[in-house]
């Protein structure tokens, strides 16, 4: 189960046998169904959820009940980018009721940290804690470089960019979901996606 998440960890910090049998000890698995919420709205996220396998989304709710989708995850040698951490990272951090729901779009399956256990590994390991700051510094430069696309690109461009980056999910993911995410209504999507060679 851990296999994936050694070979990733170790691409950024060189651990020893010793700090990977302590950081090892700490993770549990879980595996969610096509469907299952794995956190709903208001719930305090104190867990970072590792994807080995499946597929995730995480959405919002506006006033109507009409939900807009703000990240998808996955762990696919198709794809040009990775997204493997499933949390919600405010959440996370400040200890404040979520506002995102995260669902499994199809049977995933995870290894995890408590927060708790974060705490404890960042204490007692050096690589750990830089394992964890690198992590950080990555989501911060994946959001910022999300929010100046939506500033700066055009609706085709985004499109443009997801199907070079992540191809396979046009087939896996719900067209209204993808909509959502690049930031333009499905039946332009639809439009875009009939001009779009594979």
């Amino acid at each position: 189960m851990l296999e994936k998440f050694r070979e990733y960890m170790s691409d950024h910090v060189a651990l020893s046998p010793e700090e990977w049998a302590l950081i090892s000890s700490k993770f549990q698995s879980a595996t969610f169904l096509k469907g299952e919420l794995i956190n709903k709205m208001g719930d305090i996220h104190d867990k970072i959820y590792f994807i080995n396998s499946g597929l995730v989304r995480a959405y919002t709710l506006d006033g109507e009940g009409k939900d807009f989708t703000w990240s998808i995850y996955f762990n696919d040698d198709n794809s040009h980018v990775v997204n493997l951490f499933v949390v919600d990272y405010e959440s996370f951090t400040t200890k404040m009721p979520s506002r995102l729901e995260i669902e499994a779009l199809e049977e995933s399956e995870f290894v995890y940290l408590k927060a708790e256990d974060i705490e404890t590994l960042s204490l007692h390991s050096h690589n750990m804690l830089l394992f964890c700051k690198t992590m950080s510094d990555m989501a911060y430069c994946y959001l910022h470089h999300r929010v100046l696309d939506w500033q700066s690109k055009s609706a085709a461009e985004r499109f443009e960019d997801f199907v070079e980056q992540t191809p396979h999910l046009l087939d896996k993911v719900p067209q209204y979901q993808i909509a959502s995410y690049l930031g333009m209504t499905p039946i332009h999507l639809s439009r875009l996606k009939k001009g779009y060679q594979r």
